[in-house]
């Protein structure tokens, strides 16, 4: 059975002030506009997302939500992981590891570095950095979730709102 999954760096969101306040950074105008032009390149790519999984933080909260509004996902099941904030990649894995096995398909929502090294070190591609709102897809072959690690997955797409407006990276 393959699983899939998407891995989505948050939308743009306003410049951060630091301190606490970095953990409230909403989107930007941009950022609202480029989730939902990603959410519906995934919709007409008939992408269905079992579970979604997001940093708590606001920036990435907004992102999961409109994305789970474009593909038809109740945002109320949305899992909110507290490491994945300021977390490393080995936090991400252990999310993704942790995925109940009736799952095929999962969408996670964080941040970078974590989204650019771990889509590099799952797949083993050389990405560059993940530019904000882009979407990582991978799929993984007659493994567990569990199982998933260094080099076991395969890139299928990676889009980003640059690439659809026709710039490269």
């Amino acid at each position: 059975m393959t699983k899939t999954l998407y891995l989505v760096r948050h939308a743009e969101a306003e410049q951060p002030a630091g301190g606490a306040y970095d953990f409230q950074r909403s989107l930007t105008a941009q950022g609202l506009i480029d989730s939902t032009r990603m959410g519906r390149v995934m919709a007409e790519k008939q992408i269905v997302i079992q579970t979604l999984i997001s940093s708590p933080a606001e920036r990435t909260r907004m992102t999961a939500q409109v994305f789970a509004e474009q593909l038809g996902f109740t945002f109320e099941k949305t899992q909110f992981i507290q490491d994945l904030y300021e977390g490393a990649p080995r936090y991400y894995l252990a999310a993704i590891n942790q995925i109940a096995e009736d799952i095929d398909s999962a969408m996670l929502v964080g941040h970078n570095p974590s989204i650019t090294y771990l889509s590099e070190y799952l797949c083993h591609e050389i990405l560059g950095t993940v530019p904000t709102c882009s979407i990582i897809a991978i799929s993984f072959e007659n493994l567990t979730w569990a199982e998933v690690s260094n080099r076991t997955g395969k890139l299928l797409f990676y889009d980003s709102p640059e690439k659809l407006a026709g710039f490269d990276y």
